[in-house]
């Protein structure tokens, strides 16, 4: 089986690195934790990205456990999957959807 490459479209990499922030002003090991959480994400994702649910049709959304963050991604053939957003669930729904 071949290897799953995960890439982040430069928004969503800005989206994780502004919560990553913003949990390191408030205290640092939460910030470890909210990145050791989207690490683990990712990497369930590429073992099975089939296995979340799909949203708005042609995606697919991990909800974080700990954090109220979504990984939305999609499947580009069958060995990339691209993460169009880190989506805090306060925010406007879909408005990642251009990406």
């Amino acid at each position: 089986m071949a290897e799953v490459s995960v890439r982040f479209h430069p928004l969503a990499a800005e989206e994780a690195e502004a919560a990553r922030s913003w949990y390191f002003q408030r205290n640092a090991s939460l910030s470890d934790a909210f990145f050791r959480e989207l690490e683990v994400a990712v990497q369930n994702i590429a073992e099975g990205p089939e296995r979340w649910p799909s949203c708005h049709s042609r995606f697919r959304r991990y909800l974080l456990r700990r954090f109220p963050f979504s990984v939305v991604y999609r499947s580009k053939g069958t060995v990339i999957i691209e993460v169009l957003a880190v989506a805090h669930h306060r925010r406007k729904p879909g408005y990642w959807r251009g990406r």
